[in-house]
């Protein structure tokens, strides 16, 4: 029963949360129709995810969205820097291509996903065997550095949240 009614809990969840911060009200009003949509919503969607992801550790989403936040924040002032004050000669923009150790798709779309949000990198390809991203990087003079820092940073925690 528990399963019908609510086949993604931390989807549920996570709606009840965006609807709440959308609205930018915390009413009684509000949390229920958030409710009704965090319920709804993946009711009419479970048929498009039969194979439902597995998070082994939940708890540790909340440290990697803290990471990718503070990374978003720091990288906004270092792109800012980049744009402002250094020349379009100094500037070494790279194709980075990363090689992945992560299996699941979710949390392959979570990485590339990570990486566009974050400030001066884009995830633009996806090999066909699932097994490299291609990363567009703004200024890296050591593209090396770059695919480094991507793999310990945030794949490492996927790898440690879906897998």
């Amino acid at each position: 029963m528990t399963r019908k009614l609510l086949p993604h809990p931390m989807l549920s969840t996570l709606l009840v949360v965006v609807w709440c911060l959308l609205i930018n009200d915390l009413t009684l009003g509000t949390v229920v129709f958030g409710a009704i949509l965090g319920i709804l919503i993946p009711i009419s969607t479970a048929a498009y995810w039969p194979d439902r992801p597995r998070i082994t550790h939940p708890w540790r989403l909340i440290s990697y969205a803290m990471v990718v936040i503070w990374d978003i924040l720091v990288a906004n002032v270092q792109v800012a820097m980049i744009v402002l004050f250094k020349p379009n000669a100094a500037m070494s923009p790279n194709w980075v291509v990363i090689p992945l150790d992560l299996r699941t798709p979710e949390a392959i779309t979570l990485l590339a996903g990570t990486i566009t949000l974050t400030p001066g990198t884009v995830s633009t390809d996806l090999s066909a065997d699932g097994r490299a991203l291609l990363v567009h990087a703004l200024d890296a003079p050591d593209p090396e550095a770059v695919r480094d820092e991507i793999k310990t940073r945030y794949e490492r925690r996927l790898k440690e949240i879906f897998e």
